[in-house]
């Protein structure tokens, strides 16, 4: 590697320390002012254009802003509708009651897991919020719960979203793949799910069970009370009123589970219709409009809105002022994913992204573990599975060419599992977990990081497995 490049890898790991340094030492910087401070300071070091920086860091929040945080804002707002209206909290009540208080986080695998498909891991996590709220509201005070409920049951859910994201098609990173690569759709669905679902049972709940009794996590809450419907701290319950003192009508927990099920059955009919190429041109444009994340989850807020909040007593005047404080609860939430987003476009500007790809394709290793590895740095180096997946499909796409129909289907599950390793400080993922669950860095590293990097490393261990059918 030349000299430029070893320069722009130091970069790159003096900025990751650099802005640990600053969130965590006696700074205490907030997370947005340590991700902008670092991205300005990372783009002059990498020689930058000057007058290209600020464009690199409007570019960059506004972009992460646009994919994540209108649909986190809708995501809040849904999620207050229904704990106004108790509805999560008898979802949570069915939950525990059919699942039993010991396999709840194999069940919120399981919901995770069908609810991925469709989603960005983001998009998935807003959607199960108020789930794993309510339900670890309830097991908080069980002493067969060792260890944080909240930690327990996120753990599940983190591992069963992100494998998707990235190893399973039809979801949109593994069918990157499956395009440039030329592998067989339906093949690559079936050794994915194979490789998913080990690895979903080990990420998730048996990490978490192992995790869960070493963090001691308190989610804000505020937040809580707003996806729970409970304002103190110490309720077991909602009470029959709301805060108004309007009593409040029940309603059916079946529309409660709809409100919470029609973006993900929006967004999964999306991702069918792109299966589906019979389909009428109208049909297909319609369902892509609607079956959009940010689209997908409006009308799941306008579903809620209509058949959960109005029916259940609360009026328009309450339910306006509850939906401008879910959108303050999320405000940090949402300056901290921007700061992520120009932190990943200065690292894609500046050339250190392509220095990454540099080092890591003039290895020489087995084509799965170039491909894993690969789509692990760049990952990495970026904060985009995204752009992992796109790079390293690149490289490796004349490689693949040579290669079985069955090691092309597992190199794209390879890159995919290499693409969700290592989530951390310049990933938009890594602040959602972190700020929504009220975790210090630590505390995020420890089970956000190590449960994404255990998929990635479990997905490219299972890949070699089936690679020796090949």
């Amino acid at each position: 590697m030349t000299t430029h490049t070893w320069g722009l890898l130091a970069i790159l790991v003096l900025s990751i320390v650099a802005l640990i340094a600053l969130i965590n030492t006696r700074l205490r910087l907030h997370p947005f002012l340590a991700l902008t401070l670092v991205s300005l300071a990372a783009a002059v070091a990498a020689g930058e254009p000057a007058e290209k920086i600020a464009e690199s860091l409007e570019t960059g929040a506004g972009s992460i802003l646009g994919d994540v945080g209108v649909t986190l804002a809708f995501g809040a707002m849904l999620g207050r509708l229904l704990s106004d209206s108790g509805a999560t909290d008898r979802i949570a009540r069915l939950i525990v009651h059919r699942a039993g208080r010991r396999s709840l986080p194999w069940y919120m695998a399981g919901a995770a897991f069908v609810i991925g498909i469709p989603m960005f891991f983001e998009v998935g996590l807003i959607v199960l919020l108020p789930l794993i709220f309510s339900v670890a509201r309830r097991l908080r005070d069980d002493h067969d719960v060792k260890g944080s409920p909240y930690v327990a049951l996120a753990a599940p859910a983190i591992a069963a979203l992100c494998t998707l994201h990235g190893m399973v098609p039809p979801h949109p990173g593994p069918l990157i793949g499956v395009s440039g690569l030329h592998a067989n759709l339906g093949l690559t669905i079936g050794v994915g799910l194979m490789c998913a679902i080990p690895t979903v049972v080990l990420a998730g709940p048996v990490y978490g069970r192992w995790i869960a009794p070493r963090l001691d996590v308190r989610p804000d809450r505020t937040l809580v009370a707003q996806f729970t419907g409970d304002r103190s701290d110490d309720a077991d319950t909602h009470g029959d009123t709301t805060e108004s003192g309007r009593t409040r009508r029940g309603v059916p927990t079946g529309w409660a589970v709809a409100a919470v099920l029609v973006p993900v059955v929006l967004m999964l009919l999306n991702t069918v219709a792109d299966l589906v190429p019979a389909l009428p041109a109208g049909l297909r444009h319609t369902l892509a409009l609607t079956g959009s994340p940010v689209v997908a989850m409006f009308f799941g807020l306008l579903f809620a809105l209509f058949v959960v909040a109005l029916p259940s007593g609360a009026g328009g005047e309450a339910i306006r002022d509850s939906l401008g404080e879910s959108l303050r609860s999320v405000a940090g939430i949402l300056l901290i994913i921007a700061g992520g987003g120009a932190f990943n476009q200065v690292l894609e500007d500046s050339g250190i992204g392509k220095a990454v790809e540099s080092a890591a394709s003039g290895a020489h290793l087995n084509v799965l573990v170039l491909g894993w590895l690969l789509a692990l740095l760049l990952s990495f180096s970026t904060g985009s599975a995204t752009v992992g997946i796109v790079a390293a499909t690149g490289v490796l796409a004349p490689m693949a060419a040579t290669e079985s129909s069955l090691t092309v289907s597992l190199l794209v599950v390879a890159i995919g599992a290499g693409s969700v390793g290592l989530n951390y400080v310049n990933h938009a993922g890594f602040w959602l977990v972190k700020e929504s669950f009220g975790m210090t860095l630590g505390q995020a590293t420890k089970s956000h990081t190590v449960i994404q990097t255990l998929v990635s490393v479990c997905g490219l261990l299972m890949t070699l497995l089936l690679s020796l059918l090949a």
